[in-house]
């Protein structure tokens, strides 16, 4: 928990919302007239319906005035009672959580209707990202260890549907894949700072691999390797919508 803590500082900068990504997650929330947001962090993809945000960290500091109500709390162990909202969120944060299947329990108790859950296939990531495949293989296997198994995850919930989510090109939100096609970015501190996947692995495995980025990308092999990504204008990285009736 300490580490994200100190990552988190700067995630009301680095980890805005994208619209598109945005809309995926409204959509699957139907028409939910109340949501728990989960391992809320600042507010990004809070809907305009939440009524409570859940944080159990100094994170709850950086999220705006507008946003929901946050109670500091864990997944595990939500204030809330039973059936009390129609949908619970939960948004790239099941990998922090101690016990996930608590987690899991937790929103299902509370949610009446769906339970709405944004993760990744790090299997899929592993191989089809250009970054963890040529650049940081141990990044790569950190974050298979860190990751929470899709098939674990849909046995939980029972009764889910999963759905990939394209990144954008031009992704507004700094998360570890948004800058497939602009490659320059990883090489930037403050890409970095709020980047949970630099922190991964220590500096003596992080930075030979940027090094290489930066040599391939002054000498242009990474754009000659990599022609068939610069029309591209989404590419599936292996983020995933796992939706389940409560």
């Amino acid at each position: 928990m300490a580490r994200y803590d100190r990552l988190g500082r700067t995630y009301s900068v680095t980890r805005r919302a994208d619209p598109r990504i945005a809309g995926i997650i409204a959509r699957a929330l139907e028409d939910a007239q109340s949501v728990v947001n989960i391992g809320a962090g600042t507010g990004s993809y809070e809907p305009p319906q939440t009524v409570v945000a859940v944080e159990p960290r100094a994170m709850i500091a950086q999220r705006p005035a507008r946003a929901a109500p946050p109670a500091q709390a864990v997944a595990e162990h939500l204030p809330l009672r039973d059936n009390c909202v129609d949908a619970a969120l939960a948004v790239l944060t099941i990998h922090h959580w101690t016990d996930v299947a608590a987690g899991i329990a937790e929103m299902r108790r509370i949610a009446r209707h769906r339970i709405v859950v944004l993760t990744w296939d790090p299997a899929k990531m592993s191989t089809d990202f250009w970054l963890l495949s040529e650049y940081l293989p141990a990044a790569a296997r950190a974050d298979a260890a860190l990751a929470v198994p899709l098939d674990r995850l849909t046995a939980l919930l029972g009764n889910a549907v999963v759905t990939p989510v394209p990144v954008p090109h031009d992704c507004t939100d700094g998360f570890g894949a948004a800058f497939w096609r602009r490659p320059a970015a990883y090489l930037d501190p403050a890409v970095q700072a709020g980047m949970s996947l630099m922190t991964l692995i220590s500096p003596q495995l992080l930075h030979p691999g940027l090094e290489r980025l930066a040599a391939d990308l002054a000498s242009g092999r990474w754009a000659k390797d990599h022609a068939d990504l610069l029309h591209r204008d989404e590419l599936d990285l292996g983020y995933r919508l796992v939706i389940a009736d409560a």
